[in-house]
């Protein structure tokens, strides 16, 4: 029994010292980066910029977003709490971030254009009109720089995979005038060339996450526009039907003179 335990424990120490100790990946993927050639190095600077790039438009939008979402939802219930458009437009201004305010305001515009903001609209089918210009003009502006991130996202792998391919075939020639065709010649310079593609899906991924989700938030301020463009519509109409129509006053009487009649001379 001793002498079968005094065997194993050989053996294991002779594994354990043919085996090479593991590198460290971090200190490896450094000097991959550093030992690039110049078309390896200069993708890579292309797609960190382009990173930096996408994750400012990002944050800028993710924070826009939830300002306006905050706003919007502040706006509504003031909006619900008022009992005169006049109230609303006075106080408009203070949820200015919101998408919800430009609707609004075109409306009420458009209504004191017609009416002087009384009684039922003569042309509702303007206010419509006028309703689905704002929510069109407020979606655009929210969507600026969307189409860079998208771009980013679609053309990362892209500048990646033209990185590999060139380091690949600068591997290769270096190859075949060295004369060794042994995969200890070849693997560092090939490893080198993966780093762009990886490079080039780390900048894509985030990218078109963050695009997917901008985008449903866009596509929800577009439905909230709607509904709140004919909620106030239908404010509007249920107001001026609620509200009697002045009579007209009219107009004052002018009495002719009443001639005496003339008394006959005899």
């Amino acid at each position: 029994m001793v002498s079968i335990l005094a065997l194993a424990l050989a053996f294991f120490q002779d594994d354990t010292a043919a085996a090479p100790p593991p590198a460290p990946s971090s200190s490896a993927l450094a000097e991959m980066i550093h030992n690039s050639g110049p078309v390896a190095f200069t993708v890579l600077v292309i797609l960190l910029l382009c990173s930096i790039f996408s994750w400012a438009i990002m944050f800028s939008k993710w924070s826009s977003f939830s300002r306006a979402h905050t706003q919007g939802l502040r706006f509504i219930r003031a909006f619900r709490k008022s009992s005169r458009l006049s109230e609303i437009a006075a106080v408009a201004d203070q949820f200015k971030p919101s998408p919800l305010v430009a609707v609004f305001n075109e409306i009420h515009d458009e209504y004191q254009r017609q009416n002087s903001g009384r009684g039922l609209p003569r042309n509702p089918v303007a206010l419509e009109r006028a309703a689905q210009t704002a929510a069109s003009e407020a979606l655009t502006a929210m969507e600026s720089r969307m189409t860079w991130l998208a771009t980013i996202a679609a053309i990362a792998p892209f500048i990646g995979l033209f990185g590999t391919v060139m380091g690949i075939i600068d591997a290769f020639h270096g190859l075949g005038q060295a004369g060794s065709a042994t995969l200890r010649a070849v693997a560092p310079g090939i490893s080198e060339a993966l780093i762009t593609t990886a490079a080039g899906l780390a900048v894509a991924i985030p990218a078109v996450v963050g695009y997917n989700q901008l985008t449903a938030r866009l596509r929800e301020f577009a439905a909230r526009m709607d509904d709140f463009g004919r909620e106030l519509l239908n404010a509007i109409e249920n107001a001026a039907m609620l509200t009697p129509p002045q009579q007209p006053q009219p107009p004052a009487a002018t009495y002719a003179p009443i001639e005496e009649p003339r008394r006959r001379s005899f």
